[in-house]
């Protein structure tokens, strides 16, 4: 768990470089194409203010695509008990609750530290689970929390997010702007260029969603054995997970930007190809490992 907690740390650091690196690498080639030079000085900013922002606003970020709102304990009691008592199982501080309105089962976990921590339900999941199942639930959410899975996980919403917008406004202003005239008298290597920035802006919306897919798949069944363990009754998480992915009921508030921050996606994944880009793993080998603890 220690060396997890480490790990994640520093891929917090380095995924900021990359990303940091990547969007200046963006700006540098656009600058030298297109008659916009100030492109370069431009991508710089958006991505150092975009890298501040992701990991001190992410997760304010998540909560408004989300339209979550915090949790009372009039009204949300039995959720508010809950994320207490596995908090206090986990030896950490109370991570702040919020609640989708949403008919569909599903949860997530979001924040930059265990000390800035939140943990978003919707309320198809207190409805549909029992408390056992819900606990369940929120072990593996607390599991992401021990683990700082949240800082990375989150942060990736506003880094992918940031690429993507950024390679599509610099291949519109080739598109549209054209290309520089001493970049033309460059001949050749204009023309590399030219094909180089284009490659770049179709290739760097996919290189994000490759991130982010390696980023959460293989913390799930982590978050799933240490959330068991954490409740002692990984059955709980088990029933739960087969509860949630059953549900026909769609989430008004996925896409793709947050789906990997679920316990279950949101999205509906039929086909190959849409298995193969799935964030997350099977459902079915989560359920079988944690039937055979």
């Amino acid at each position: 768990m220690y060396s997890q907690i480490s790990s994640n740390i520093w891929k917090s650091y380095a995924l900021v470089l990359f990303f940091v690196a990547f969007i200046i690498g963006l700006g540098y080639v656009f600058a030298r194409v297109t008659p916009f030079p100030w492109i370069l000085p431009l991508a710089a900013v958006i991505a150092i203010a975009g890298s501040i922002g992701s990991y001190y606003y992410s997760d304010q970020i998540v909560l408004s695509m989300s339209n979550a709102h915090p949790a009372t304990t009039e009204e949300n009691a039995h959720l508010v008990n809950s994320v207490e008592g596995i908090a206090i199982a986990a030896g950490l501080p109370a991570p702040r609750i919020f609640v989708v309105d949403d008919p569909s089962p599903n949860a997530f976990a979001t924040g930059r530290d265990p000390k800035h921590a939140v943990i978003c339900v919707t309320t198809g999941l207190m409805e549909k689970l029992n408390r056992v199942e819900l606990e369940g639930v929120i072990g593996h959410e607390m599991s992401h929390i021990k683990d700082y899975d949240i800082r990375l996980m989150t942060m990736v919403v506003v880094l992918a997010g940031t690429v993507v917008l950024m390679s599509d406004w610099m291949l519109r202003s080739m598109w549209f702007g054209g290309r520089r005239s001493d970049s033309d008298e460059e001949g050749g290597m204009g023309g590399i260029l030219a094909i180089l920035a284009i490659v770049l802006a179709i290739l760097a919306p996919i290189a994000a969603t490759l991130i982010q897919l390696s980023i959460s798949r293989k913390r799930e069944f982590l978050a799933d054995s240490e959330g068991a363990l954490l409740t002692r009754y990984p059955a709980g998480l088990a029933d739960a997970l087969e509860k949630i992915s059953s549900d026909d009921e769609p989430l008004a508030a996925a896409n793709k930007a947050t789906a990997h921050l679920y316990i279950v996606s949101p999205l509906k994944e039929d086909g190959l190809i849409n298995s193969l880009f799935s964030t997350h793993p099977p459902i079915e080998e989560r359920i079988r490992r944690l039937r055979s603890m």
